[in-house]
């Protein structure tokens, strides 16, 4: 589906009207073949989709044994497939419904700022400018969906983001799967108006069948999309570096190819994708992710060195430092989301509490630094 952000152009299409011109083609190859559309998982590139097609023609009879990674591929395809005309129909409402913003928002992540009641951290977001939340709803988080009536604190949250003149921008949960306490929450943030969250993580669980693990994840994402889609939220899947799926964004292309972006989101993140992308790769990743990307954590990091190994080799452990004192190149990376026409909402992370921070700052600590990160960003946007 065409991300309304992006204003169309017929001599230069954006990257989510070629996503939505390649289904359209797709859909006259099925069309043409008699292959009921509803059997079909859409691929960017024709090779993949003419491939697919064919595998669907030659899927073998009950007599005939299933090759083991045609039966996963098919498996796959035809679960996600099952429910997708219903779902992105519910999904493309989450973004017909909302206007096209002329710039970016700010929000601020709350972990940091636990200590402070919500009342008062909107406050002090709104002193140092920021437009609105980036609010943890998860467990330990701000709210705890298991130990706290998650309808009443979201009303009482939104309520004080607007007497502060701010807004919710987006929830931080720890949602993997479309289970009860999960609807529970999306049916909370329904009623507030909050239209975006960011997922929980999945995580690798060892070496030599990753292409398995992330077929898993797919068909989980799918499912927790359709939930999503009764609520008109979109979930966002988080890029972070180390053991999690996706660890950076070409994992995380992977996992969103053959989902419409009104079906799930992309939360890019300029620490974690450089950090796992080294000089170019957090560049490609975003110009892969282009049409699924809706949030974007800002922070930074740095190196230091832990010592030598037992064989000699100097190790190295990363941590969170200012925005502009790391090696992330923040204007850099910002040109790249200007010329994708990003108009989603970056979230400043100001993670700077503990032995993973530059310095163990007080909270009154992080708001300072969140205010020096803040100018920052906006000198370069």
């Amino acid at each position: 589906m065409v991300n309304p952000r992006e204003e169309p152009d017929e001599r230069n299409p954006s990257r989510a009207e070629q996503w939505a011109l390649t289904h359209s083609r797709a859909e006259d190859i099925v069309s043409c073949s008699g292959i009921p559309a509803s059997s079909l998982i859409y691929y960017e590139r024709a090779d993949y989709q003419r491939a697919h097609i064919d595998d669907l023609h030659s899927r073998p009879t009950d007599s005939q044994p299933m090759n083991d990674s045609l039966s996963r591929r098919q498996l796959l395809a035809s679960t996600l497939a099952a429910s997708a005309a219903t779902a992105l129909t519910q999904f493309s409402s989450v973004k017909a419904a909302e206007t096209s913003q002329a710039k970016p928002k700010f929000a601020c992540f709350t972990k940091s700022f636990q200590d402070w009641s919500i009342p008062e951290v909107c406050q002090r977001f709104k002193a140092i400018g920021l437009d609105g939340l980036d609010l943890t709803v998860r467990k330990n988080g701000h709210i705890n969906p298991d130990k706290q009536n998650v309808h009443q604190e979201l009303k009482q949250a939104a309520r004080a983001a607007s007497d502060a003149g701010l807004e919710i921008l987006f929830l931080t949960t720890d949602i993997t799967e479309p289970d009860a306490r999960a609807e529970e929450v999306l049916a909370a943030a329904e009623a507030i108006g909050v239209r975006r969250i960011k997922l929980g993580y999945y995580k690798y669980t060892g070496f030599g069948n990753l292409k398995q693990q992330m077929d898993r994840v797919k068909l989980k994402l799918n499912s927790v999309g359709q939930l999503c889609a009764r609520y008109n939220v979109l979930p966002c899947v988080h890029i972070h570096s180390g053991t999690s799926i996706p660890s950076d964004g070409f994992m995380l292309y992977e996992l969103l190819r053959d989902f419409d972006p009104s079906h799930i989101g992309a939360y890019v993140d300029s620490l974690h994708m450089t950090l796992e992308g080294g000089k170019d790769g957090w560049r490609q990743g975003l110009d892969l992710l282009a049409p699924w990307i809706e949030l974007c954590s800002i922070k930074n990091f740095q190196f230091k060195s832990k010592g030598r190994d037992k064989q000699g080799q100097l190790e190295w452990n990363d941590f969170n430092c200012p925005v502009a004192d790391g090696i992330t190149p923040m204007p850099r990376f910002m040109e790249v989301m200007k010329a994708l026409n990003f108009s989603g909402t970056y979230s400043m992370h100001s993670e700077y509490k503990g032995g993973g921070s530059f310095k163990d700052l007080s909270t009154e600590e992080c708001l300072v630094q969140t205010d020096i990160d803040l100018k920052f960003m906006r000198s370069i946007i």
